[in-house]
């Protein structure tokens, strides 16, 4: 009878087998970035794509951007040397939006104005009466909320 195999070597095998193992390895460097880079740097800078071996990073701000310019061989080489060979052959850096994901929690913002306002009575029977020729109850009760949402920031608005 035969032993059984890890799930692991097993999908890895299959990967090398399609010619994906080189393409998998490149994309370990996505979930690696924020342990490389530190996390003053992972809150900047975030990698989008790969691409023939070159990493595509957006980078929030200019004066990030020069100072990840001048570390980039650094950071190429620590990327490298986590991925175990050279995978990543360079890092292309361009200006855009970083999500903040994992890592440190972005400060809190002041909640919207709209979020506090209170509805009458009239104005939350005058969105249920929109409503009553909707017959699916999930859907009558999406449409709700999205309208009691909508009524409170036209109220908010209108009082600004």
């Amino acid at each position: 009878m035969k032993q059984a195999a890890r799930a692991g070597l097993v999908i890895a095998q299959l990967l090398e087998s399609l010619g994906l193992d080189e393409r998998m390895q490149q994309y370990r460097s996505l979930i690696i970035w924020d342990k490389v880079v530190g996390p003053q740097i992972a809150a900047r800078a975030r990698p989008v794509r790969i691409r023939d071996g070159v990493l595509e990073v957006n980078v929030d701000q200019p004066t990030w951007m020069q100072q990840l310019q001048l570390m980039k061989p650094k950071i190429l080489a620590r990327l490298n040397a986590e991925l175990g060979e050279e995978t990543i052959r360079e890092i292309f850096l361009k200006r855009g939006k970083v999500d903040a994901r994992g890592g440190a929690t972005p400060p809190a913002e002041a909640s919207p104005t709209w979020r506090a306002v209170q509805l009458e009575e009239s104005e939350i029977q005058q969105v249920a009466g929109l409503l009553t020729t909707i017959a699916d109850p999930e859907l009558r009760q999406e449409m709700e909320r999205f309208l009691l949402k909508q009524t409170r920031l036209l109220k908010a608005n209108a009082g600004n």
